[in-house]
C-alpha cells in the first residue's frame, strides 16, 4: 500500500468527503447506493434539530474523537498552508531566542513540546532513550505528520487509488497536495511526492534524486534519495533500491546531471536513442526502460533542489504503453512546484530538530561535567566514552599537556570502540580507568606528529587521508591490523584559551571522512572537555593543598604542643598555695617569679576555683596545656606569655578578691581565665594596623580584628588537639561546650581597642541609668568585655615603678614596629612609634589614662564597688604623669628662657629615653583606634620582668604546697 494516503481514523479521502458533501461514499459503492446516501445527507442537513439529537443519543466515544482530530486536521493543514515563508533569510545572522516557560507549556505545530529533561536508569538526562541505539549513538527520529496515520481497514490500495482517478484532475491535484501538506519527516514526504506523482502522471515508476555538495565552490553532485517507487512499494524498499545505486551522479552529466545544472524538463519518448541514458542501470535492475520524464526540482527561491523522474507511462492495467505528452509535463510541473517548497521547509525543519539534539547532547555533556569534578579519570573518560558514541569513531584520544615542557604530555586518556563490543569491559571499569601513562596494558600516544602540531599551533586538523599527509607516521601501524584512514584533531584550551591538552579521533566506523558538521560538534565537545578538564584540575590542586594544609597542621599540633615529658614534670611539682604567692593582691607584681612559678601560679588560679571537679578537667591535660599555651607565645618584647600571665592573674584577683565569681556563673569564670591566658597567643610584636598596610596574610584571611582572630583560632587549636592532649573541656555536654567557647571569642575580641570603643557606651548608659540588671544576658555580656579591657590595661593601676617599667617594654615594641614600617612599608610611623620621638611620653599617658583607663575603671567601680581599688590605682598613676609631663615643661620653658634645665627623674634616663612621645592629638580616641589593637599594646600594660622573665622568689617566701 502507498503511505500517506490514509488519514486518521479513515483514509485519506474520507477527510475530502468530509469537506465536499457531493461525494459521500467510496468510488466502489454502486451508483443507487451512493444517490440514496446523498439523499439521505441532504435530508439531515435540512433537520439539523433532528441530526444533532441523534448524535447526541447515538454517538460513541470512538466518533467524537475522530470529528475532534478532522477539525484539529483541516486546520493545521491551513496554518501550514499560511505559514510558507515569502523571503530568504538568513540563519546565520538570526539571533538566538532564549526558550521561556510559557513556551515550554504552549503547543507547537502538531503538539506539545517534549521536556527535555528525562530519566535514565533513575539519573536525570537530557537524551532521550528512545533516540538511543545499542552502541549509544543517536538515531534520527522520523516525524510523521498526522495525515500518515494507518489506513483503514479493510480498503486496499487500489482502491484508494481508483477513488483518486474517479475524481477530476482538479480535485485530484488538490487531494495530493493535501495529502503531503502536513509531512515534516523528508523520507517519507520524498515517497509520497513519489506516488502522488506515479497517480498524477500515470507512471510506472519513480525515482528522487538530491542536489548536494556547494555551489560556491562549484563541488555539486547529486544522490539518489529513493529509487523505483511505484504505488505499491514501501518506504523501506525505495530506500534499499537507493542504497544500490551509485553513491554519486556528477553534475551535468547523464538525464538526471543534465535536468539539475539546465533545470529543463527532459521528457524521452524513446530513452535509449539518447546518448545520455545510462544503460547499464537497466542491466544492473533487470528492468526494462522506454520513457522517462525527468523534473526538477526547485525551492521558493527557484533554485534547484533536486530532481524527480518518472519513467515509463502505462496504461490500463499497468501496461506500458504510450510515452509522456505534454499534459503530463504540465500536471508534474505544476505539482512539483508545491513539492519544492515543502521539502525545502521539510528540510529546515529536519535541521531543526538536528540542532535540537546537537543541543540536548551538548547539555548532557555539561550535566555529567558539572555531576563530576573530583576525578580528572572519570570525567575525562565520561568525555571519551560519549565522543566515540556520538561521532562513531574508531579511535579516540584526550593527551593532556605537562605544565613544565610545552609540547609533551603527561597523561593520555584513550578510547576505542572495541571497549565495550562483546562486553569487553564494563561502563564502571571504563571510567575508572586511569590514564594510558599509568596503566600497563594501555595505548601510548599515536600519531604524535600530528598532536604535537595540534598542541603548540592551536590548529585543527581534519586528515581525510592519513597516508597522504607528510605529519603521519605509517612505521606506527606496522604489524596492526587497524589502519588509520581519517583523523579530527583539535586543542583543548581552559577558560583562558590556553592550551592544556589535544583531543584526536580516528577513523569513522561507517568507512566516511570526518564531516564539517563532525568538526563543528567536536569543536563543542572539545570546549566543554576543557572546561572540565581545567576545573577537575583546580579541583585535584585544592584537594592536595587542603591534605598538605592539614599535614601541616598536624606537624604544627605535634611540635606546638608542650611534650608528655614536660606534662609529667610539671604534673609532679608542688604548686604554692595563692597567699604564697600573692595572686589575690591587687599590686601584685611577677618580677620575683620565674617562668616555671608562672606556669604554678596559673594552675593554682584554676584549683582554687576548683574548675578541676567541677568540669572534671584532667591534671595532667591541664599541666600539658599550660605548658603549649606558654610555648605558642613568641618571644616578642612585651606580647609574650608573661603579658598574658600578668591578665590572668588579674582576673582571678577580679573574680576572687573583687567577688565577681558570685555574680558570674562557673562556665563564664572559667571562660574568662582561659581567654585572659590565651589572648594574645602568637602575638607578632605588630599590630592590626600593620598587617593590613603590609598585606599579610593574616589580614587576607580575617580582615577586621585581625589578630584578635588568630589569637582565638590558636587558642581553639590547642584547646583542641587530639595529638597533644590537651582537650580540656572534653568532659562538658555540648551546650555548656558551646557556651564556654562563645563567651572566649568574645572575651578575646574584647581586647581588639576598636570593639572596646563600640561596645563601651552601651555598658556606660546602663550604669548611669541604674539599669545594671547582671541576671540580663546582654548586660552580662557587655560586663565581661569591660573586665577584659580593665584586665588588660590593669598595669596602669599597679605601684609607680611596675608602671614605669611597662611603659619601657611597652614603648620598646612600638618602636619596632615604628621601624619596620620606615624600612619594609616606606611609610612615616605615629608619633607613639616613631622612635625619633620620645620627649613627650608623660602628655601622651596623661591622654592616654583619661581617654581609656580611666573611664572603664570609674564605671566599673560605681556599678561594683568591690573593684573600687583598680580605679584608686589608677588616679594615683595619673598624678605621676602629670607631675611628669608639668615638670618636662618647665623644664622645656627654663631652655626656652636660657637658664639650666632642671632634671626630671624617670624621663630622662638612658632606658627611659628609649620611650617616646608625640604631640598631643585634638582626638586621642581616633588615633588610638587607628592603632586597631586593645588599649593594653598602646601605651601601658601589667607589671613585667625582662623578656628572659629572671628574676626568682624572695629569700623570705616559703615554698609550699596546695
Amino acid at each position: 500500500m502507498r503511505r500517506g494516503i490514509a488519514g486518521p481514523a479513515s483514509t485519506g479521502l474520507t477527510g475530502y468527503r468530509r469537506r465536499k458533501r457531493g461525494v459521500s461514499m467510496a468510488a466502489e459503492v454502486d451508483e443507487a447506493t451512493r444517490r440514496e446516501y446523498e439523499s439521505m445527507e441532504r435530508w439531515l442537513d435540512e433537520h439539523p434539530h433532528f441530526s444533532m439529537d441523534y448524535f447526541t443519543r447515538k454517538a460513541t466515544r470512538e466518533m467524537v474523537n475522530a470529528w475532534l482530530f478532522s477539525q484539529a486536521l483541516s486546520q493545521t493543514a491551513m496554518t501550514t498552508r499560511e505559514s510558507v515563508p515569502s523571503a530568504p533569510s538568513s540563519g546565520a545572522q538570526t539571533p538566538v531566542r532564549r526558550v521561556s516557560s510559557s513556551d515550554l507549556e504552549s503547543r507547537g505545530l502538531f503538539g506539545s513540546y517534549r521536556p527535555i529533561l528525562t530519566t535514565v536508569d533513575g539519573t536525570p538526562s537530557f537524551i532521550d532513550p528512545q533516540t538511543i541505539t545499542r552502541t549509544g549513538t543517536t538515531a534520527t527520529t522520523s516525524t510523521t505528520s498526522s495525515v500518515s496515520t494507518p489506513r483503514r481497514g479493510g480498503v486496499s490500495t487500489s482502491q484508494l487509488r481508483q477513488e483518486l482517478r474517479a475524481l477530476d484532475e482538479r480535485e485530484m491535484m488538490l487531494e495530493l497536495v493535501r495529502d503531503i501538506s502536513n509531512d515534516l519527516d523528508v523520507n517519507l514526504l520524498c515517497h509520497k511526492i513519489l506516488q502522488n506523482v506515479s497517480i498524477l502522471t500515470n507512471a510506472d515508476r519513480c525515482s528522487l534524486f538530491l542536489v548536494k555538495g556547494n555551489k560556491e565552490t562549484g563541488e555539486r553532485y547529486l544522490v539518489c534519495k529513493l529509487f523505483d517507487v511505484n504505488i505499491h512499494s514501501t518506504l523501506e524498499e525505495a530506500e534499499s533500491q537507493a542504497a544500490d545505486q551509485e553513491s554519486r551522479f556528477p553534475w551535468g552529466m547523464g538525464i538526471v546531471g543534465y535536468t539539475a545544472a539546465s533545470g529543463e524538463i527532459v521528457n524521452l519518448p524513446n530513452a535509449y536513442q539518447d546518448t545520455r541514458f545510462n544503460k547499464g542501470i537497466d542491466l544492473h535492475t533487470g528492468y526494462k526502460t522506454l520513457s522517462i520524464l525527468s523534473m526538477p526540482l526547485r525551492d521558493k527561491d527557484g533554485e534547484v533542489i533536486g530532481v524527480a523522474q518518472v519513467v515509463n507511462k502505462c496504461g490500463g492495467y499497468g501496461q506500458k504503453t504510450e510515452a509522456f505528452n505534454e499534459h503530463d509535463e504540465k500536471i508534474f510541473e505544476s505539482y512539483m512546484a508545491f513539492c519544492g517548497v515543502r521539502l525545502h521547509n521539510a528540510s529546515l525543519y529536519e535541521q531543526s530538530q538536528l540542532e535540537v539534539r546537537r543541543n540536548q547532547v551538548l547539555l548532557e555533556l555539561s550535566r555529567l561535567i558539572l555531576a563530576e569534578q573530583s576525578s580528572l579519570s572519570v570525567i575525562i573518560n565520561k568525555v571519551l566514552m560519549h565522543t566515540q558514541s556520538l561521532l562513531q569513531c574508531q579511535r579516540c584520544q584526550v593527551l593532556l599537556l605537562d605544565d613544565t615542557s610545552k609540547g609533551m604530555f603527561s597523561q593520555v586518556f584513550e578510547c576505542a570502540a572495541s571497549d565495550f563490543e562483546d562486553n569487553n569491559m564494563s561502563q564502571e571499569e571504563f571510567l575508572n580507568r586511569e590514564s594510558s601513562t599509568t596503566n600497563k596494558s594501555a595505548r601510548f600516544p599515536i600519531n604524535i606528529k600530528i598532536t604535537s602540531h595540534v598542541a603548540l599551533t592551536g590548529e585543527t586538523l581534519n586528515i581525510p587521508d592519513a597516508y597522504k599527509d607528510e605529519r603521519f607516521d605509517p612505521s606506527d601501524e606496522e604489524g596492526s591490523e587497524n589502519k588509520t584512514r581519517c583523523i579530527l584533531c583539535m586543542p583543548i584550551r581552559n577558560s583562558t584559551r590556553n592550551i592544556i591538552g589535544v583531543m584526536q579521533l580516528v577513523n569513522k566506523v561507517d568507512d566516511t571522512i570526518f564531516s564539517k558538521h563532525d568538526e563543528n560538534l567536536f569543536e563543542a565537545f572539545a570546549i566543554f572537555c576543557g572546561m572540565g578538564i581545567h576545573n577537575t584540575q583546580m579541583y585535584e590542586k585544592v584537594v592536595k593543598a587542603m591534605a598538605k594544609q592539614r599535614v601541616a597542621l598536624e606537624c604544627l599540633s605535634y611540635h606546638a604542643v608542650a611534650s608528655e615529658e614536660e606534662a609529667d614534670r610539671l604534673r609532679k611539682l608542688p604548686i604554692p598555695s595563692s597567699d604564697c604567692l600573692h595572686l589575690l593582691r591587687w599590686d601584685f607584681d611577677d618580677i620575683g617569679l620565674e617562668d616555671e612559678e608562672t606556669l604554678k601560679a596559673s594552675i593554682r588560679m584554676f584549683m582554687d576555683m576548683d574548675y578541676l571537679s567541677k568540669f572534671s578537667i584532667n591534671y595532667k591535660s591541664l599541666c600539658r596545656w599550660m605548658l603549649s599555651v606558654r610555648k605558642n607565645y613568641r618571644n616578642v618584647t612585651y606580647h609574650n606569655w608573661r603579658h598574658a600571665f600578668n591578665v590572668a592573674q588579674m582576673m582571678f584577683t577580679m573574680l576572687k578578691t573583687g567577688s565577681m565569681e558570685d555574680l558570674l556563673d562557673d562556665i563564664e569564670g572559667l571562660a574568662l581565665l582561659l581567654a585572659c591566658l590565651c589572648h594574645d597567643l602568637d602575638h607578632r610584636g605588630t599590630n592590626n594596623s600593620f598587617q593590613m598596610k603590609s598585606n599579610h596574610p593574616l589580614a587576607q584571611l580575617y580582615g577586621t580584628s585581625t589578630m584578635e582572630r588568630h589569637h582565638f583560632d590558636q587558642c581553639i587549636m590547642i584547646l583542641t588537639s587530639e595529638v597533644g592532649g590537651t582537650e580540656l573541656l572534653s568532659s562538658m555536654s555540648k551546650d555548656d561546650y558551646a557556651k564556654c567557647l562563645d563567651v572566649m571569642e568574645h572575651a578575646i575580641l574584647s581586647t581588639d581597642l576598636a570593639l572596646y570603643f563600640k561596645w563601651r557606651g552601651g555598658f556606660f548608659s546602663i550604669v548611669d541609668k541604674n539599669e545594671a540588671d547582671w541576671s540580663n544576658k546582654d548586660n552580662r555580656k557587655l560586663l565581661r568585655s569591660m573586665m577584659m579591657t580593665a584586665c588588660d590595661v590593669a598595669a596602669i593601676t599597679k605601684p609607680w615603678p611596675v608602671q614605669q617599667r611597662v611603659a619601657q617594654l611597652v614603648a620598646s615594641e612600638f618602636f619596632e614596629q615604628g621601624d619596620l614600617e620606615k624600612e619594609q612599608l616606606k611609610i612615616q610611623p605615629m608619633d607613639m612609634m616613631n622612635r625619633e620621638k620620645k620627649d613627650k611620653l608623660p602628655e601622651m599617658q596623661v591622654d592616654f589614662i583619661d581617654a581609656i583607663c580611666m573611664p572603664v575603671y570609674k564605671y566599673l567601680a560605681k556599678a561594683l564597688p568591690s573593684l573600687s581599688p583598680l580605679l584608686k590605682g589608677c588616679e594615683d598613676n595619673r598624678q605621676h604623669w602629670q607631675t611628669l609631663a608639668d615638670s618636662r615643661k618647665e623644664r622645656q620653658d627654663a631652655e626656652a628662657a636660657g637658664k639650666d634645665a632642671p632634671e626630671v627623674d624617670g624621663i630622662d634616663g638612658e632606658d627611659t629615653g628609649k620611650l617616646s612621645s608625640g604631640e598631643k592629638n585634638e582626638s586621642l580616641e581616633e588615633e588610638l583606634a587607628t592603632v586597631g589593637d586593645s588599649p593594653s599594646r598602646i601605651i601601658l600594660e601589667t607589671g613585667e620582668e625582662e623578656r628572659n622573665g629572671s628574676g626568682g622568689c624572695c629569700p623570705e617566701r616559703p615554698t609550699c604546697a596546695s
